[in-house]
């Protein structure tokens, strides 16, 4: 049985004071919450005050992005290792954002999966398709070139630690869902790949998130779906009450 996984994905917002603030109220909300793993992902400069206030708690911390070195001469970048110490357990990587705005490859996101596992982090890998590519209808070949390429190389023990994230680049930000049947159709295609790519335990085992203006009044709807075990939250994650009823969806 997989356990779901719900994770807040804060992108640029909220300074250190903000951060404390919405996490004081999520860990008294959520206190008691077992069923369901917790993850909140604040900026940088926030992750270790976050992680410090969560200690103890049911609330996982988790960092939104990292460069593959240990250490060295790369301005502005922040290393796996660094993160460990501050307290994170996760790291987000190949998130759409990343891709479009900085030009993220599939092998350079790669080299970064290798680099949080190394230090004993877990990487949530981000996948999906533009709007084009979904009206193309190529996502399939899309999806299958980044799950592939970000996952080359790993082994089945490895891959049984990660968690996926199907984020459908038109959905992101724009108030758009994919349908519980398109959300559930990915899910299971990736899913799929994965057992062809390894074997079958690994792909049961594996969570697969969803991410893409996930609220409260449709999470119930795409969580319910057999292949869908999670949420990354962008948004609907900034606000204590709203993120409160995503990790406490209603479960049939």
């Amino acid at each position: 049985m997989r356990k779901t996984i719900i994770a807040g994905n804060w992108k640029m917002n909220k300074n250190i004071a903000e951060a404390l603030e919405l996490v004081k109220d999520l860990k008294i909300k959520l206190e008691g919450v077992a069923d369901t793993e917790v993850v909140v992902c604040p900026p940088f400069l926030a992750v270790n005050a976050v992680s410090q206030l969560l200690k103890g708690s049911n609330i996982k911390v988790g960092a939104q992005n990292c460069y593959f070195e240990k250490k060295g001469a790369f301005t502005g970048e922040v290393s796996p290792a660094m993160l460990k110490e501050a307290g994170c357990a996760y790291v987000i990587l190949g998130h759409s954002e990343r891709r479009q705005y900085f030009k993220e490859t599939n092998d350079f996101i790669n080299k970064k999966v290798k680099a949080v596992l190394a230090e004993g982090l877990l990487p949530i890998i981000c996948a999906g398709e533009t709007l084009e590519e979904r009206e193309k209808n190529i996502w399939k070949e899309v999806i299958k070139t980044q799950i592939t390429g970000c996952l080359a190389g790993f082994t089945k023990e490895e891959v049984s630690k990660m968690v996926l994230a199907y984020e459908p680049v038109w959905a992101i930000g724009t108030g758009k869902v994919a349908s519980k049947e398109q959300a559930q159709e990915v899910h299971k295609f990736i899913r799929d790949l994965v057992e062809k790519l390894y074997d079958k335990p690994v792909a049961e085992a594996l969570r697969i998130q969803y991410g893409g203006s996930v609220k409260p009044d449709n999470v119930s709807i795409l969580m319910n779906e057999p292949d869908i075990d999670g949420a990354l939250v962008g948004g609907a994650a900034l606000e204590a009450d709203s993120f409160v009823k995503l990790v406490k969806f209603e479960k049939k």
